[in-house]
């Protein structure tokens, strides 16, 4: 009987632990500065958390160097349950392939938890360009190889990699020209002086809603709600073509399990908040939640899909 109460007692803390997770604030770790698509979509997230469960989920936005800066701080947090990361494909599928070091690595340092959202990218050119459909600008790079040009936020983000995928799936050559953000990017398009880009959804859609940009095409499987008319790229003589932005929610590697499965289970529930559902939809993005493992296994396609392609193309680190 000595036995077994000891026992009994030595788990008691633990027991607690796992019943009364979270017991305090939850910091959760943002590598980007406020006010940009994926602190929106973490204050969305962090806000249904704070309701779901009675505690503060707490936005620590740490940007910098490409992600790079917030995401070492949430690789090294202690990993109780009590420091969180929303991090995307850009943290942990792109720029890993595309510096030549980073302090963390996207697979070993980190416990998934959940996907929390995606976007597709809009394929847009300018009025003028004599092209509304895929096979039409297919057709038209082909005949002028090397003219069209196509502008990106920077080297090395979705929208630029969106357009090299697309390059080599069809077997058009483009020029491209790397801007300082999507905002300059999309007003070099609205000015003509590049012929298309490929956006995040929510950059451009006002323009393409509005006529200053003509919407060609959405990168992701499916056709987006918010334009239904516009066709996938798959459907338009590109098939098996998906590129999406993604946003996800991990932990530091050693996260106790009871504290990955409360999370996933609570925000698995709160995507099927109508406030929350309106709230992603209002930047673009689709609520996409999952199990940790199918975030696992996106997280390492996207790693290896994205490091096969920069070194396909030869991307540099800058």
């Amino acid at each position: 009987m000595g036995s077994a109460l000891v026992i009994a007692m030595a788990g008691a803390p633990l027991a607690f632990a796992q019943t009364a997770y979270p017991a305090k604030t939850v910091r959760v770790i943002v590598p980007y500065p406020p006010g940009g698509g994926n602190d929106i979509i973490a204050r969305a997230v962090a806000d249904e958390l704070t309701k779901r469960t009675g505690q503060n989920f707490l936005i620590d936005n740490r940007p910098g160097a490409s992600t790079i800066i917030g995401t070492e701080v949430a690789a090294k947090s202690a990993p109780d349950g009590y420091n969180v990361f929303v991090s995307s494909q850009t943290t942990l599928a792109i720029v890993p392939n595309l510096k030549r070091s980073v302090p963390y690595d996207p697979v070993r340092d980190f416990d998934p938890v959940s996907m929390l959202a995606t976007q597709p990218y809009l394929l847009v050119v300018h009025p003028s360009l004599p092209v509304t459909t895929v096979k039409q600008l297919i057709a038209l790079a082909k005949a002028q190889p090397g003219k069209l040009v196509f502008g990106s936020p920077s080297i090395g983000t979705g929208g630029h990699l969106s357009a090299e995928l697309f390059k080599i799936a069809t077997g058009v050559d483009m020029l491209h020209v790397p801007y300082k953000g999507g905002a300059q990017a999309a007003v070099e398009v609205i000015g003509g002086h590049v012929s298309l880009m490929f956006a995040t959804f929510s950059s451009v859609y006002p323009f393409a809603v509005s006529g200053k940009m003509r919407a060609v095409a959405v990168t992701s499987a499916k056709r987006s709600p918010a334009l239904p008319q516009v066709p996938t790229i798959a459907e338009s003589g590109v098939p098996g073509f998906e590129t999406v932005q993604w946003i996800a929610m991990s932990a530091p590697r050693g996260t106790p399990k009871f504290a990955i499965d409360r999370l996933n289970a609570e925000i698995a529930a709160g995507m099927k908040s109508p406030e929350l559902r309106e709230r992603l939809a209002g930047q673009g993005y689709d609520p996409a939640a999952s199990t940790p493992q199918q975030l696992a296994d996106t997280i390492k396609a996207e790693y290896a899909r994205f490091g096969k392609l920069i070194k396909t193309i030869g991307l540099k680190d800058e």
